[in-house]
């Protein structure tokens, strides 16, 4: 007997949703978001270039503030004069003399009479010579330099303690007292410094009074700056220092007159041993202010008498 299929049941119908309400947003309404991207560029204000002028200007002063100390320190005076009438605006003989040639140190002139010979009424040319650089000679004027004068000055300062050591070592009581003198170089001049140590004092302690051996050790001294040579008839300067020993109480004398009486006293044995009254310029006493020996005011190498040579 045959078996009849069994009937397929029908799939099971989706109840239906509630309805949305109007207007509400339901998947099947729903749309992508639109997004909107905004770019804003944002510029600065306009900056100037003032700063950059200024900065341009600061430099350019400083290359002409350098250039110019190049300047004063590779020239000569007379160089300086030449290079400042060059740049003058006009070759006109404003002037008797110009750019200072008639001041204290009496350059010359770019259009000095010598240089600039064509007055009205005159014809002719006349060649100028531009500046150069310093070369370390001669000044034009055949003054010598600044190098030849301290070779000169030390080439004197050498020649003059030569002479007072030979002058020295020809008398046997005199050999030692060599030690004591000392003949240095100064912006003045020459300076001879006769100097007391432990062993030897020009003057008796406390007094103007001088030894016999530094009266003939002055003597020497005179003898060197009288005769013949550079320094012959050189102005003197005649100085006395004293240690910084106090006195003792109650003394009326003091370091001050007593530096000055000692430098008197040497005065006067320099003119003893020939020296005319006129060479003298000065006599100074200084006291304790000028110590040789700063370290120790008290040695005894800060008494002395200094017989300055101007130059």
């Amino acid at each position: 007997m045959a078996t009849q299929p069994a009937p397929q049941s029908e799939p099971a119908q989706p109840q239906d949703a509630p309805a949305a309400p109007d207007g509400a947003l339901t998947p099947e309404n729903a749309l992508a978001p639109i997004i909107v991207k905004k770019i804003t560029i944002e510029e600065g204000g306009h900056h100037g270039g003032a700063w950059k002028v200024a900065y341009a200007d600061f430099v350019t002063a400083m290359m002409a503030f350098f250039l110019l100390l190049w300047l004063l320190g590779a020239t000569t005076e007379d160089q300086r004069k030449g290079l400042a009438d060059y740049f003058t605006p006009t070759l006109v003989k404003l002037k008797e003399q110009s750019a200072g040639s008639d001041g204290m140190l009496g350059g010359s002139s770019i259009t000095d009479a010598d240089n600039y010979p064509n007055r009205a009424g005159q014809t002719g040319t006349q060649s100028i010579t531009i500046p150069r650089a310093a070369t370390g000679g001669a000044h034009k004027d055949g003054a010598p330099t600044v190098e030849e004068i301290e070779a000169q000055a030390e080439h004197r300062r050498k020649a003059m303690m030569a002479q007072i050591k030979r002058r020295l070592e020809q008398e046997r009581a005199l050999r030692k007292l060599v030690r004591q003198v000392r003949v240095v170089r100064t912006p003045e001049g020459i300076r001879i410094d006769l100097v007391d140590d432990a062993d030897f004092s020009m003057f008796a302690l406390g007094t103007t009074v001088l030894v016999p051996e530094a009266r003939q050790l002055i003597g020497v001294i005179a003898q060197t700056l009288g005769s013949e040579g550079p320094s012959a008839g050189a102005q003197l300067i005649v100085r006395g220092h004293t240690d910084a020993l106090k006195w003792k109480p109650g003394v009326r004398a003091n370091n001050w007159s007593l530096s000055t009486g000692r430098a008197e006293a040497t005065r006067q044995e320099l003119l003893r041993g020939g020296l005319a009254e006129g060479r003298f310029a000065r006599i100074e006493g200084v006291a304790d202010r000028e110590l040789l020996v700063k370290e120790n005011p008290a040695d005894p190498r800060n008494r002395r008498i200094s017989v300055l040579v101007l130059d």
